[in-house]
């Protein structure tokens, strides 16, 4: 069943017995979008197989394809074609319109800085909601001229611009590590080179890792130092050389870790097994760590090159943990904590209230429409073990991962409806798809 196809809401159907299963995903939301906009900004045609066909990346390709940028896409092969335009923006103008897809945006804005024009990027309402101040503030050091439009410090964006001088710029972690990506990406294009400083914490480092690591495969020998902060206000600083290129490459996207942990948090919470195939020890995602989440709420964790098997137990256990670095996987925690023998509490993760919505507080309103007790925090929340579950028809607020999040919670407890489930076309189409075969593969 399509995106398109879903009805009003989707009751989950309990499984009986514990779920058994070998699943293969769809490509990596983070991963296609990073390479959408490298290969767009290397010199040639690039080929990206495994790709993820979602709204989010389907507003990266279009958007890319309106300044002039060719992509090609085959749904059927899960691959894009991209002919880059070696470092420039070939359009001239151009009015992007980019749904409430944070990737997109954030990295659009920041390689819109390599035009010669005057652009302007907007989204859904929420996503002019959805703050994007410090990146403008530091393209502005950069010396672009990029402005929040209604002067609420959120899109709509406009930039106007004459190619990347470079220079150094700060500005805060702790709202995006997008941001910082973001920056990352089109500082070695720039003529003078950039050197960038994060001001406090750095939310969610293994994404500015993963960006460093893609754009050393699409370089060749990628000339950046990230060095010491003596600056005790200072918690990052990376200085990268200008006048480099990307080269076009063949690229290969690995399945979606993020997508992964709604699979193994299905085997946690009903004691069964799931094997995600494709995500293995050596992952790019930080998500892959959730696995690990789960280890310490007593599951059996398998990794191997090709890929990652999660055995649930008896009964899980509570655990208190910072899920700054993995904090797209709050919500699945959060859907399988009233099912542990003790409370769950997740810190350190401030920075999802700004989100598709505000996830800590959505998760909390609708753990308590199940009847579960909730602590809310302002960055983060304490869930404590419920016996049982009250049926619930549960809001997903537009958001993706509240839909998939509570879809296993399902799983384990009767009467839990999904409203407005096609909200998951943003990231995965067919998940409901996917997620109902759980019942075909049960242990015998």
């Amino acid at each position: 069943m399509s995106d398109t196809a879903l009805p009003d809401s989707i009751e989950i159907v309990p499984v009986a017995v514990p779920v058994d299963a070998v699943v293969q995903l769809p490509g990596s939301k983070s991963i296609t979008n990073r390479a959408l906009l490298l290969a767009a900004l290397a010199d040639g045609e690039s080929l990206i197989h495994g790709a993820l066909f979602s709204d989010d990346t389907r507003y990266m390709a279009r958007a890319l394809n309106d300044l002039g940028i060719a992509v090609d896409g085959d749904e059927s092969a899960c691959t894009y074609r991209v002919r880059g335009a070696g470092g420039r923006i070939p359009a001239a103008s151009a009015d992007l319109f980019l749904g409430n897809a944070g990737t997109a945006t954030r990295f659009l804005t920041a390689a819109l800085a390599l035009g010669n024009g005057l652009y302007r990027i907007d989204g859904v309402e929420r996503m002019r909601q959805r703050p994007i101040r410090d990146l403008l503030g530091a393209l502005r050091q950069l010396g672009v001229n990029a402005l929040d439009e209604l002067g609420t410090g959120c899109p709509p964006v406009l930039i106007k611009s004459q190619g990347l001088e470079g220079g150094t710029a700060r500005l805060r972690g702790d709202a995006s590590s997008q941001f910082l990506s973001a920056l990352l990406m089109v500082a070695p294009l720039s003529r003078r080179g950039v050197e960038i400083a994060i001001e406090g914490p750095l939310a969610s480092r293994p994404y500015v890792d993963l960006t460093l690591t893609m754009m050393e495969e699409w370089a060749d020998g990628l000339k950046y130092e990230e060095k010491a902060t003596p600056d005790s206000d200072v918690s990052y600083r990376c200085q990268i050389t200008g006048g480099q290129a990307y080269r076009s490459r063949t690229y290969s996207v690995e399945p979606d870790a993020s997508t992964a942990s709604y699979f193994w948090a299905a085997a946690a919470v009903t004691g069964g097994r799931i094997r995600v195939e494709g995500l293995g020890r050596d992952s790019l995602q930080g998500d892959v760590r959730f696995a690990d989440v789960l280890r310490r709420m007593g599951c059996a964790i398998e990794w191997t090159e090709s890929y990652t098997e999660v055995r649930g137990p008896s009964r899980l256990h509570g655990v208190d943990v910072d899920m700054n670095d993995i904090s797209d996987t709050v919500m699945t925690l959060a859907a399988i904590a009233p099912f542990a023998d003790s409370p769950t509490t997740i810190r350190n993760v401030a920075n999802i209230r700004v989100k598709e919505t505000d996830r800590i507080h959505a998760v909390a309103t609708e753990l308590r429409r199940l009847g579960v007790t909730v602590d809310e925090r302002p960055d983060g929340l304490t869930i404590r073990p419920a016996a049982r579950l009250l049926p619930a028809r549960i809001e997903t607020y537009e958001d993706h991962r509240i839909a998939m999040s509570f879809a296993v919670t399902g799983l384990r407890s009767p009467g839990i409806t999904i409203l407005n489930p096609s909200c998951v076309a943003k990231t995965v189409p067919d998940f409901f798809t996917r997620f109902r075969t759980l019942h075909n593969h049960v242990a015998g």
